[in-house]
């Protein structure tokens, strides 16, 4: 593969870190919808920020499976229509799985425009289903939670990828 100027090896993920993740951004889901009372429509969807990521870059590890699991538990949490959560997951892995190579070669502010229409149509799937199901709709400020994930998904590159840049020994004279 053709290495932009500046672009860094990067060590394997381990599959520890993976799952720590993952979880870490369902409890954070969860703190915030009970911190919030479940008036979270606005806020970002951490779990979305991290599914994104991980298809991205090790799709291997994370497919459409984790998404429906995760899905589920975020369903069961939210008391939600059962499948909600998971098909918008489903759907953004997919999508995210899709696309991985043409992203890997933009930088993570050209991956977060490229991945704008993703994250507002994964909420357009669950803002549907639930107009459907229960006839409500959130109003216009719900367009907010796409949003703020484009804004985010820089950070939360960085974040997530921080453990794979570190070197696997201390030889400073080694040239990568």
């Amino acid at each position: 593969m053709i290495m932009r100027p500046g672009q860094t090896v990067l060590l394997p993920v381990s599959t520890p870190f993976v799952a720590f993740s993952l979880v870490l951004a369902f409890v954070l889901n969860v703190a915030l919808s009970m911190a919030l009372q479940g008036q979270t429509q606005g806020l970002p969807d951490f779990l979305v920020l991290t599914l994104a990521f991980w298809a991205l870059t090790a799709s291997h590890r994370v497919g459409l499976t984790v998404a429906f699991v995760f899905g589920v538990l975020m369903d069961v949490h939210a008391s939600s229509l059962l499948g909600q959560h998971a098909l918008a997951y489903v759907l953004l892995v997919f999508l995210a799985i899709s696309l991985q190579r043409r992203l890997s070669f933009f930088t993570p502010n050209q991956q977060a425009l490229q991945l704008m229409p993703v994250f507002f149509g994964t909420h357009a799937l669950q803002w549907l289903v639930r107009a459907l199901t229960d006839g409500t709709w959130g109003g216009w400020w719900v367009l907010l939670a796409p949003a703020l994930e484009t804004l985010l998904w820089p950070l939360w590159f960085w974040w997530l990828q921080w453990p794979q840049r570190r070197s696997a020994s201390a030889d400073h004279t080694r040239p990568l």
